[in-house]
C-alpha cells in the first residue's frame, strides 16, 4: 500500500485508533513560557518523577518584556522545573521555540507536540509537528499518546520556482486566499511536487508555520537532501533520514500552486486570509515596519533584508524593527558584517524573542499602519486597537520602510544574491541540559498560584447565556495577549478578569454574578493561539458549556480539558437563542454514554432547540470527570 509522508509517521507512531480518533506516541515536547508554567504545574500534579519523551524542551521566547516581578519569577520556576524533571530549558534571549527547535533539536520522521498553536514549523523539516493545550503536552510529557480526530490528507502540489522578490510567505498567502481560515480544518496539509526542491528548509517552515491560519492538524515537507543540507549546516547531519511520500500515493484532496506565477502579497487588516496582491495596495503610506517572528526570522530571511536595506536609510516616517529568530542567527548577522547594515540603516534591533508578534512591545502609533512579517493579524493584538496590521515577506517590509510607503519589491530591481554559509555558528551555551543529580528546590514566585479544578459532569445545567458572538472568533478575543495580561499566565484569578475584555469589558463581572454561563458563537470558534488559558480562565468564571456551530481543533480540545462542553448547534437554533437569556442544559451525562443528543431548553423564551455533543469515546470519558487532570488521577488512582 501506498502513504504519504505524513501517513508514514502517522503510523510509525501509532498506539491507539478508534472509529474516530488515532492516538499518537510522542517523541519530542517543546513549552515555550507564556503556557509553559501552566504546563508544567499540571505536568507536578500527574506526580511522576520525570518527562518520559526522547526530548522535551523548555523554552522562554514570548513573556521576555520584564516590567515587573511577574516574567522573571516564571523563568525562575521554568528553569528549576526543567532541571528537576529532566527537560532542557532554552534561556531567555536564546530565540524564539520554534526556530531553535528547529536549528539544534527537530529530526525529520519524529512527533513533535507543542503548547504553542505554531509548533507546525517543525514541519519544515519533514516533522509530524502538532500543536496543543498545556494540559495535552504534560499528558504527553508524561508518557500518554495524544489524541487526534483521523485528519484527512491535503496535498498542495507545487511546480515552477519563485520569481525574483517573491518568498515563501507569499506562497502560504497563496493557500490563505484559496483555503481561508477554516480551510484546513481536520486536515493535515502535506507539500509535494517538483516545486519543493526550490525551497530551502527556512522558506518550508514559513509556510509549514502559517498552517495554523488554516486551522490545520499539521502541514509537512518532504525530508530530502535540502533537509540533509541543513543538518550538516547544523552539525547535526546525522539526524538526517530520508521522508516523502510514496510515488502512487493518493490525497484526499489535491490542489496545485505554480510558483512562477506569484507576485508579492499582503493579508490585510484583520484577518490572515484578507489576502491581497501588494501591486493593488502600493502607495498606501506606512508607518511602521516589523521583520521577525517564528515566520521570517531565520537567517535567510534576515541577509535579504540586510541586503535590501545596505547604503539605505529607513524612511524618517517610518520606524523598522528587526527581531532576529535566535541567537545564532544574530551571532551569524554580525559575523557576516550584514547586522552593520542593519543598524547603518536606522533600524531598531529587538531581542531574539516574539516581541510585537504577541503586542509585548513595539504597538504601533494610533490608526497606524504597520507592515509585519508575522503570522496573525488579528484586530488589537498588535496593542493598538485601531492599527491596520499587514503581513508581508521582509522583502516587502524592508522595500517599504525605506520608501515610506507599501512598496512592490519588484520595483527595486535585480534581487540581491544571498549566500548562506554550508557550516552555522553552533553556540548551545544558552540550552541548559537537565543535570545528574535532580534534587532541585524549585522556586515559586507570588504570582504563580496552583491552578483552578472543576468537579465532575453535572447532568444538567442551569446557564446564562453570557455572549453572542459570530464567527472566526479568536483565543486572542477570549483571553487577550499582550504586555499587560501575558505576566499573569500563572494567575488564573487576575488573569480571569480579562476574559473577552476587548468585547465586553464587564463579562468577567457579569460571569461572576450569574454563577453559572455558557457563550453563543457561530463558525470555527477559538481560532488561532493553542492558548489554554482561554479555556481555564473561562471555566474559573463558571462557563459550563460553549454553543457553537463550528469549534476550532485546538480551542476545542482545550475545553474538553477543562471540563466545558462543546455543544455544536445548528444555524437556526443560533439565532433563536438572544444574549441574556437563561437556559437549561439537561440530559448530559446520557448524550457522553452515546446518544450524542442534548437538549437545551431557553427558559426565556420558552423554546427548546436541541444540541450535539460529538465526542469520541475517549473525549466522553475525560468531560464525564470534568477534565483530563481529572481523568489521569482517577485512572492513577485505579
Amino acid at each position: 500500500m501506498a502513504y504519504t509522508a505524513a501517513q508514514k509517521i502517522i503510523n510509525a507512531h501509532k498506539v491507539d485508533e478508534t472509529p474516530d480518533e488515532i492516538g499518537l506516541r510522542i517523541d519530542q515536547t517543546l513549552t515555550q513560557d507564556a503556557t509553559g508554567t501552566m504546563a508544567y504545574l499540571e505536568f507536578e500534579a500527574i506526580g511522576i518523577d520525570a518527562v518520559r519523551t526522547e526530548l522535551s524542551v523548555s523554552y522562554v521566547d514570548h513573556n521576555t518584556l520584564q516590567t515587573g516581578f511577574e516574567n522573571a519569577d516564571d523563568h525562575r520556576f521554568l528553569k528549576d522545573i526543567a532541571a528537576k524533571y529532566g527537560i532542557y530549558f532554552s534561556r531567555p534571549g536564546n530565540g524564539i521555540c520554534h526556530q531553535v527547535h528547529l536549528e539544534r533539536f527537530g529530526i525529520p520522521g519524529k512527533t513533535l507536540l507543542g503548547s504553542d498553536s505554531h509548533t507546525p514549523t517543525g514541519g519544515g523539516i519533514g516533522m509530524l509537528a502538532i500543536g496543543a493545550g498545556g494540559l495535552d503536552v504534560a499528558a504527553a510529557m508524561a508518557g500518554m499518546p495524544f489524541y487526534i480526530p483521523k485528519p484527512k490528507i491535503l496535498g498542495i502540489k507545487l511546480s515552477g520556482s519563485l520569481s525574483p522578490w517573491v518568498s515563501a510567505k507569499d506562497i502560504i498567502l497563496e493557500v490563505l486566499r484559496r483555503l481561508t481560515v477554516k480551510g484546513g480544518v481536520g486536515r493535515i496539509i502535506e507539500y509535494t511536487g517538483e516545486g519543493v526542491k526550490s525551497l530551502s528548509v527556512p522558506e518550508r517552515a514559513t509556510i509549514t508555520n502559517m498552517g495554523a491560519e488554516l486551522g490545520a492538524t499539521s502541514s509537512i515537507f518532504p525530508s530530502d537532501e535540502i533537509t540533509r543540507a541543513f543538518l550538516v549546516a547544523q552539525k547535526r547531519g546525522e539526524k538526517w533520514m530520508e521522508l516523502k511520500a510514496d510515488d502512487n500515493a493518493s490525497y484526499d484532496e489535491l490542489i496545485e500552486i505554480d510558483l512562477s506565477n506569484l507576485e508579492p502579497m499582503a493579508a490585510c487588516p484583520h484577518s490572515p486570509d484578507r489576502v491581497e496582491k501588494i501591486s493593488a495596495l502600493k502607495g498606501k503610506k506606512v508607518d511602521q515596519a516589523l521583520i521577525g517572528s517564528c515566520t521570517n526570522s531565520s537567517l535567510k530571511d534576515m541577509l535579504t533584508v540586510a541586503a535590501v536595506l545596505k547604503g539605505k536609510t529607513v524612511h524618517p516616517d517610518v520606524s523598522l524593527g528587526i527581531a532576529p529568530g535566535s541567537k545564532q542567527v544574530l551571532t551569524m548577522l554580525a559575523e557576516t558584517g550584514a547586522l552593520t547594515d542593519i543598524i547603518a540603516a536606522g533600524t531598531r534591533i529587538l531581542e531574539s524573542a516574539c516581541g510585537p508578534c504577541i503586542g509585548m512591545g513595539q504597538s504601533p502609533r494610533t490608526k497606524g499602519v504597520s507592515l509585519r512579517t508575522f503570522n496573525r493579524n488579528f484586530k488589537g493584538r498588535s496593542g493598538t486597537e485601531d492599527a491596520e496590521i499587514y503581513l508581508v515577506s521582509p522583502e516587502v517590509a524592508a522595500a517599504s520602510a525605506i520608501a515610506g510607503v507599501l512598496t512592490d519589491p519588484r520595483d527595486l530591481g535585480i534581487y540581491p544574491e544571498i549566500k548562506i554559509p554550508a557550516v552555522f555558528s553552533v553556540d548551545d551555551s544558552m540550552i541548559i541540559p537537565p543535570p545528574a543529580d535532580r534534587n532541585i528546590e524549585i522556586t515559586r514566585g507570588p504570582n504563580i498560584k496552583p491552578f483552578p479544578k472543576r468537579g465532575a459532569m453535572e447532568d444538567s445545567v442551569e446557564l446564562e447565556v453570557l455572549l453572542k458572538l459570530e464567527d472566526n472568533i479568536t483565543t486572542d478575543d477570549i483571553m487577550p495577549a499582550g504586555s499587560k495580561i501575558l505576566p499573569l499566565r500563572s494567575n488564573i484569578e487576575k488573569i480571569s478578569k480579562y476574559v473577552f475584555s476587548g468585547i465586553d469589558s464587564n463579562f468577567s463581572e457579569r460571569a461572576i454574578a450569574a454563577g453559572a454561563g455558557c457563550v453563543l458563537a457561530r463558525n470555527n470558534y477559538g481560532q488561532g493561539s493553542s492558548r489554554e488559558h482561554a479555556a481555564i480562565a473561562p471555566m474559573y468564571l463558571g462557563i459550563k458549556a460553549v454553543l457553537a456551530i463550528t469549534f476550532a481543533r485546538i480551542h476545542r480540545a482545550n475545553l474538553i480539558n477543562f471540563g466545558i462542553l462543546p455543544v455544536t448547534i445548528d444555524e437556526s437554533s443560533y439565532h433563536s437563542i438572544r444574549s441574556g437569556d437563561k437556559i437549561q442544559i439537561s440530559g448530559i451525562l446520557g448524550a457522553l454514554d452515546g446518544t450524542g443528543r442534548i437538549k437545551i431548553d431557553n427558559t426565556s423564551s420558552g423554546n427548546s432547540i436541541a444540541g450535539k455533543l460529538t465526542v469520541s469515546e475517549r473525549e466522553a470519558a475525560l468531560l464525564k470527570k470534568g477534565g483530563l487532570l481529572n481523568y489521569i488521577k482517577s485512572v492513577a488512582g485505579d
